[in-house]
């Protein structure tokens, strides 16, 4: 049988029509935790619905072969790791509890990757995101220039409304130091989820308008990163700029891009205090004094040494994944010292080899590399078309884990949710059958 005879026989992939709205929808959500939570569960319970009725005959039209197994390797590479960690964990009845719970992320996985399967879900969903995107970032850029962030003021007000007080305590409102845009003042995390759904923006203003579109939206995200604060997100974006700025307008212009922004960076330091502090503070890291370091780096590296020493104490399978907390106070390097973050242990490792390794251990490590070397080997057979129509999500990913970095927590439900949502809609674009 030829290719074209094959072709025939093969059932043609049409995604699932309302697949693409489920997944802006999640998005969108984002700035009210609860109800993303929401839709995800509904999302995953409505796949597992549509697949039963079509008593998953109707699966080789929604995904093809090779995009339903990278997108079920992808998540079991996240999730196994999860689940054996638990077995001689410091809470096993939470760490199982955990690993139960993220069982939910694997039919919805299948959804995000269906809702790519076809070019008009891609159209929609890459489409939707940018736009998204597009809406924060001018948000935040109001915020900037008010005061105020006119979207989370609505959803504050909305808030006010149901329940009689707002989205965040008084407390948390007045202590802000930064720029929080639409997710507020009580959920600073504006700059590293810019940064990882940039690429969307970046991609869309380049396909649409060329250099100057792609200029229009990196001058703009990029601003807004500068004023929200994260220093870790300043690195994702610039590893984004260079994934989708090379081959668009080149390298010369690209150093001149970041030139440019350098000098921007310069004027806003000498306008915007905190952003003057938060430079001030980089340049600790410069010194040779240990403290000097861990003051630049708000006490991670403190978090750091903690998380070596887990990683030594419990080699095979971590200390359990969402146990940093508790392991903490045992492998403190500066126990009774106040830490840079206040009272309390870290909640988390901050950087992604040292979660995995401290939180999972080997046994975790290997799955996760498993797991990328599968995303590269898919990649680097892909034909130029797979790799063109699955650009934007393989960006948004390679950002997002980028290892030389600080991070959010890949183990917690939000920034674990994003992670695999991107995972997905690389391996559903990338092995979209056509």
């Amino acid at each position: 049988m030829n290719r074209a005879d094959t072709a025939r026989t093969e059932p043609r992939v049409r995604g699932w029509r309302w697949a693409p709205a489920w997944i802006l929808a999640y998005v969108a959500l984002w700035p009210a935790p609860g109800y993303a939570e929401g839709v995800l569960v509904l999302g995953a319970l409505a796949a597992i619905v549509h697949l039963a009725v079509s008593r998953f005959r109707g699966g080789a039209k929604l995904l093809s072969n090779p995009a339903w197994a990278l997108t079920s390797v992808l998540f079991f590479a996240y999730w196994t790791p999860e689940l054996v960690s638990a077995i001689d964990a410091i809470d096993p009845a939470r760490a199982l509890r955990e690993a139960a719970v993220d069982l939910r992320y694997l039919p919805f996985l299948w959804l995000v990757a269906s809702a790519v399967a076809d070019p008009r879900g891609r159209r929609i969903t890459f489409g939707g995101l940018a736009i998204i995107v597009g809406i924060w970032t001018l948000d935040a850029l109001a915020q900037a220039a008010t005061g105020a962030s006119p979207l989370f003021s609505g959803i504050d007000g909305i808030k006010h409304a149901i329940s009689g007080h707002g989205m965040c305590t008084p407390q948390e409102v007045a202590a802000v130091d930064r720029l929080s845009g639409v997710l507020g003042p009580c959920n600073l995390k504006l700059g590293p989820v810019l940064a990882s759904l940039s690429p969307f923006l970046l991609f869309v203003g380049g396909r649409r308008m060329g250099t100057a579109g792609w200029l229009l939206a990196a001058a703009a995200i990029g601003i807004v990163l500068v004023l929200a604060g994260s220093r870790a997100s300043w690195i994702t974006y610039a590893v984004a700029l260079v994934l989708s700025g090379w081959r668009l307008v080149g390298w010369k212009k690209l150093i001149g891009v970041f030139a440019l922004g350098a000098i921007v960076i310069a004027t806003l330091s000498a306008t915007v205090p905190q952003v003057r502090e938060r430079l001030m503070r980089t340049t600790h890291a410069v010194t040779a004094d240990v403290e000097g370091v861990d003051s630049a780096l708000s006490g991670r590296a403190r978090i750091w040494s903690a998380a070596l020493c887990m990683a030594r104490e419990h080699p095979i399978n971590g200390v359990g994944a969402r146990g940093f907390r508790e392991a903490f106070p045992a492998c403190d390097p500066a126990p009774g010292q106040t830490a840079a973050w206040g009272t309390g242990p870290a909640l988390h490792a901050h950087q992604i080899v040292l979660e995995v390794l401290s939180e999972t251990g080997a046994f975790g490590m290997l799955l996760w590399l498993a797991g990328l070397a599968l995303a590269w080997r898919a990649w680097r057979f892909a034909d130029e078309q797979a790799r063109e129509r699955a650009r934007p999500a393989m960006w948004a990913l390679a950002v997002t884990v980028f290892p030389i970095n600080t991070h959010l927590a890949f183990y917690s439900t939000f920034w674990g949710g994003l992670t695999l949502l991107l995972a997905a809609l690389y391996a559903g674009s990338l092995l979209a059958r056509e």
